[in-house]
């Protein structure tokens, strides 16, 4: 029973943490601009959470590997959108 609460509360905190990016993705993809989010922040958060996807790797641990890989894919595009931006504006 108790490895079954701690799985649910791990699998919950996964679920919550990576849908939290989905509205920012589709809002970031949808106007094509990433502007609101600094190079500094995307690279940190992408570094912590490969981080935790390292970790989770090393422990075995499926709750903490594939919410972390979904949740590092979102900060990937919005960072590809945010390098478009950079390449339009640097082109006009």
């Amino acid at each position: 029973m108790k490895t079954l609460l701690v799985f649910a509360v791990g699998f919950g905190a996964a679920i919550g943490t990576t849908a939290a990016w989905f509205p920012q993705v589709v809002r970031t993809w949808s106007t094509r601009s990433a502007r609101d989010f600094s190079w500094g922040y995307l690279a940190l958060f992408v570094m912590g959470v490969s981080l935790w996807t390292a970790y989770g790797i090393l422990r075995r641990d499926p709750v903490v590997i594939i919410g972390n890989a979904i949740t590092l894919l979102l900060v990937i595009s919005v960072g590809v959108v945010k390098a478009r931006e950079r390449d339009d504006v640097t082109q006009s």
